[in-house]
């Protein structure tokens, strides 16, 4: 999947869930830009697995995981995505660095 001129994810062969591929595609194009002008032949990043408790499930943790292999992977600087633990009815208060979320889905 194209990110971004030369950006690519590659997807795992089992397929992956339509809204965990939005997330990570989300956190690439974040980091695009960067990447781009490191590689300028190009860079492919392979999603070999994404896995998780379901009893805990955010599509969002996706993102953040992304942003966080990419950053330690790239030495990359800190872009402003983060994670807050608030407690409460929808207790994850996620920050994305003053960019657009992919998705804003109500939380039941």
């Amino acid at each position: 999947m194209r990110i971004y001129r030369g950006v690519r994810l590659l997807l795992p062969g089992s397929g992956i869930y339509w809204e965990d591929l939005a997330w990570l595609s989300f956190a690439v194009a974040l980091r695009a830009e960067e990447l781009c002008a490191r590689y300028p032949k190009g860079i492919h990043l392979e999603i070999v697995s994404l896995d998780f408790p379901l009893t805990d499930y955010r599509p969002e943790v996706a993102a953040l995981s992304m942003d966080g292999w990419l950053r330690e992977e790239f030495d990359l600087p800190d872009a402003g995505i983060a994670c807050a633990y608030s407690g409460g009815a929808d207790p994850y208060a996620f920050s994305w660095g003053g960019a657009e979320p992919p998705l804003r889905s109500p939380r039941l």
